[in-house]
Parts: structure tokens; C-alpha cells; sequence
């Protein structure tokens, strides 16, 4: 099937998803109509009016890979809040801790009792001695990129083109080009991102971007002796999931020892590459790790851990600060509650045995998706990094942001999205992400098999 029947075929699909959409979800409808005069776009934050529904489908209790929505409706959720819930919608021992933190105090600025016991479990969970909490993985990021500067003494920050590092302000740029040919890198010019709201500062003053995979850039870049650190994830995973290349990730450690640049490491969303994330399993070790939002069960929380050797750099520049507000650290940070939860996901909830059934079911459905992919001969392909997987309109992974956005086709997207929600099964809805938990069963492989290979034969009749 020749590329414009295609995109034909998906118009047409999307047009009457959007209908069948309606009249599957009329309590979804009216509650949106309830909402509206009270929040912006009828939803509690914007960004939850971005799935392509015709109104937002309002959801009324999720349990475990599952959910069910006002209507009743019973999804198999492979979305999972974006890893929020990556390791499950409300967990039975998360849930339980939580309950019972709840009659004794949910935050009083003071250390809990259970500090140690969270401490010694983080440093064993990922590998690194020293910590501390944040709220959101955006907040982790500003605190780490502060200590970064502050021990450095440099002001500069190395990013890459298509990063995703929440809503810190120094990483929301792009790199735009003298021309289209991309051969002469000198004139790829870091830029505010044109999305950004209210921006009025430029932030290419402090922050440069280069390709992801470009281990050149990268050194021509530290080269310059004033950047203090390079902020990554191990694989870009929003601009569409780019995996890096064999031995860069290593070449990055490598080259900020050598000009003394610090190596940050966001592992929010890698975290699904297997216990302890990306770095622990690959033998990595940066200067400073970011983990957010599933570390405590889908709570607001966040950590970043650190060697003790640089605690002890950490304190120096503290101590040798003047008295008043460092800028790092928020009033809820490293509450009673957000302990609690910490504590009984990491313990109970993200063991060995959980990561096995969650890589070893991604690994089936990576290799059955693809199967459905290549009996229709269409040129797409599954990238999978641990239990993270996604569809991708290319007939190779791509290796930078811009071969990602490249293969993106937002009708596409749409279309075979809304299709999997009308038959039950919820995938993230942008770049059709999916994620498996520990409580994602062979029954909910083999639904969105079963719905996904409709929505394929629907698309390409």
C-alpha cells in the first residue's frame, strides 16, 4: 500500500474513532462539560487534553495494568501514566504503607525515622551511597544542575537535541540550522524551544545542544573547558525513543573526566531497562542520578544520588555559602509519606522477580508487534529498552531527535491510538508508547495484540 492510501485510510479512520468514541464515553462527556467552567481546557492540567479524544476520557479507579473509566469501560493499560504507574496502578504494599503513614503525619519538614532505612535502600537500589529528595524529577534536575555549577564553578550546561528533562527551563531548547544539509556543524545553533510559554530569557546563553549519538559534537563542545556538566538520559525517550549507540554513553563518562565536566544521568523514564536502571546494569557510573516519578508508586517524588566523594564537594560549597536560601529544596521534599512510599516500592514492589516477568513479557511483545509489522510489509519498527517499548513510522530506530521527528506522523499516531482506546486498550498518546508492569498478565499481551493486528488490517485494506 502505496504512503498516501495510507494516510487516507487513517483520516478516515480517526474521523470515525472520534465518533465511536462518543458514544462509548457519555458520562465521559458530561463530566467533561461539568469541568469545564472550572479548569483550563476542563482538565486539571493541560496537558490532559492531549490524547486525541474528542473530550478527556475521565478515569474512576485503576488497579494494578488496568483501569476502568467512567463509563465502565475496563482498560488494559499499557500507558501506565507515562511510568508513573510503571510498576502498577496502586500496588497492595504501597498502598498499605501509605495507609498506614496516614494516621501518623504526613509531613512535618523533619526527618522520619524510616530515613536510614530509605537511605541504605536507595543506595542499594541503584548503586550510588549518598541522596536526596525532591518532589518531581523536574525539581531534581534544577537542585542537581545548581550543586553542578556551584562545585564546578562553571556555567554552562551540555544537553541534547529533542531532551526531555521535565520542565527545568535550561534544558527546553533546540538546535536549528544554517541549511538543510547538516554537513557543516558549525552552523547548528542552539535555540528556545518555540513551544516554551513566557519565556523572556534566552537560554542558549547557558545552555548548548548537540545530536544525540554525535560523540564529536559532544567533545568539541567540553573542549571548551566551560561547561559544568552534560544532562542525559541514557536513551532520549520523548522526542520518540532514540536508543544510543553502542559504547556513547560509556564515550560521555569518559569525556567529562577528561575536561572535568560533571555526567548527570535522568533516569526517570529508564528506569525500565531493569533494576537499579540503565547505568547499574550497563556498569556506569555518573556523577549525579536522577530518578522520579515511579520510585515511590506514582506519588510526587523524586531522588538524585551522588558518591560520597561528592557529598563531600556538596557540603564544601554549602558550607562556604553565605546564610539564606540555597534554591535547592522544596518544603514537601522528603516527606513522612513520600518515605513511606519510597520505601515499600523499592522493597516490595520493583524486586528482581518483578523486572524478570516485566522484560521477559516486553521482549514477547517486541517480537510479536513486529511480526504483525512485517506481515503487512510496512516500514515501521519497535524500539524496546527493557519494559519500554515503542512504535515508530521508520524502518530502523532512529539515532537522533531529528530522525525521530522525521518518522513521526501525527494522523497516524492518532488514529491507531484512538482505535486501541475504543477497544480497551490505553497506549500513551504520543509516539504510541507502551510500558509493561508487574502486573501486566499474557491476557493483556494478547489483547493488544489481538486489537493492534485489527487496527493494522483496518488501516491497510
Amino acid at each position: 500500500m502505496s504512503h498516501a492510501n495510507l494516510l487516507n485510510n487513517a483520516v478516515s479512520m480517526l474521523a470515525s474513532e472520534c465518533d465511536f468514541y462518543l458514544k462509548l464515553h457519555p458520562s465521559s462527556v458530561a463530566l467533561s462539560g461539568k469541568t469545564s467552567p472550572h479548569f483550563l481546557y476542563g482538565v486539571p492540567m493541560h496537558w490532559m487534553n492531549d490524547w486525541g479524544t474528542p473530550v478527556p476520557l475521565f478515569v474512576e479507579h485503576a488497579q494494578g495494568a488496568q483501569f476502568i473509566c467512567a463509563d465502565g469501560i475496563q482498560y488494559a493499560d499499557f500507558c501506565l501514566g507515562d511510568t508513573g504507574a510503571m510498576f502498577g496502578h496502586s500496588p497492595a504494599p504501597i498502598a498499605q504503607a501509605i495507609a498506614a503513614q496516614a494516621s501518623r503525619g504526613f509531613t512535618v519538614m523533619l526527618p522520619s525515622t524510616l530515613a536510614p532505612n530509605v537511605g541504605e535502600t536507595l543506595a542499594e537500589h541503584f548503586g550510588l551511597a549518598c541522596w536526596q529528595l525532591a518532589t518531581t524529577a523536574t525539581d531534581a534536575n534544577r537542585f542537581v544542575l545548581r550543586w553542578a555549577r556551584a562545585v564546578t564553578g562553571r556555567k554552562k550546561l551540555l544537553v541534547f537535541d529533542g531532551c526531555y528533562h521535565g520542565t527545568i527551563d535550561d534544558t527546553m531548547v533546540d538546535i536549528v540550522l544554517g541549511d538543510d544539509t547538516m554537513v557543516d556543524t558549525t552552523e547548528r545553533k542552539t535555540v528556545n524551544r518555540d513551544s516554551l510559554l513566557g519565556q523572556v530569557t534566552d537560554l542558549a546563553l547557558y545552555t548548548v545542544a548537540v545530536p544525540f549519538n554525535d560523540i564529536a559534537a559532544v567533545e568539541r563542545e567540553l573542549a571548551k573547558g566551560d561547561v559544568a556538566c552534560l544532562l542525559t538520559e541514557p536513551a532520549l525517550t520523548n522526542c520518540g525513543m532514540v536508543l544510543a549507540n553502542t559504547g556513547f554513553i560509556e564515550g560521555l563518562r569518559a569525556l567529562t573526566k577528561k575536561y572535568g565536566s560533571l555526567l548527570i544521568l535522568d533516569e526517570t523514564h529508564t528506569i525500565s531497562t531493569g533494576r537499579g536502571g540503565w547505568a547499574k546494569a550497563n556498569n556506569i557510573t555518573p556523577d549525579f542520578l536522577v530518578v522520579g516519578k515511579p520510585i515511590a508508586g506514582g506519588l510526587p517524588a523524586a531522588a538524585y544520588g551522588f558518591s560520597t566523594d561528592m557529598a563531600a564537594r556538596l557540603k564544601k560549597a554549602k558550607d562556604q555559602a553565605p546564610a539564606g536560601h540555597s534554591g535547592i529544596g522544596t518544603t514537601l521534599s522528603g516527606s513522612m509519606m513520600t518515605l513511606a512510599a519510597i520505601y515499600a516500592t523499592l522493597t516490595e514492589v520493583a524486586t528482581p522477580e518483578a523486572y524478570t516477568h516485566m522484560l521477559s513479557l516486553a521482549a514477547l511483545l517486541e517480537k510479536q508487534l513486529t511480526e504483525s509489522i512485517q506481515s503487512k510489509n510496512l516500514p515501521w519498527n519497535i524500539t524496546r529498552l527493557g519494559a519500554r517499548l515503542e512504535l515508530q513510522f521508520c524502518a530502523q530506530s532512529p539515532k537522533n531527535a531529528q530522525q525521530a521527528r522525521d518518522a513521526q506522523n501525527e494522523t497516524l499516531e492518532s488514529a491507531i491510538h484512538l482505535y486501541l482506546l475504543n477497544r480497551g486498550v490505553l497506549l500513551t498518546p504520543f509516539h504510541n508508547m507502551m510500558l509493561i508492569c508487574p502486573a501486566t498478565r499474557h491476557e493483556d499481551i494478547d489483547k493488544l495484540l489481538q486489537v493492534f493486528n485489527q487496527c493494522l488490517d483496518a488501516i491497510t485494506q
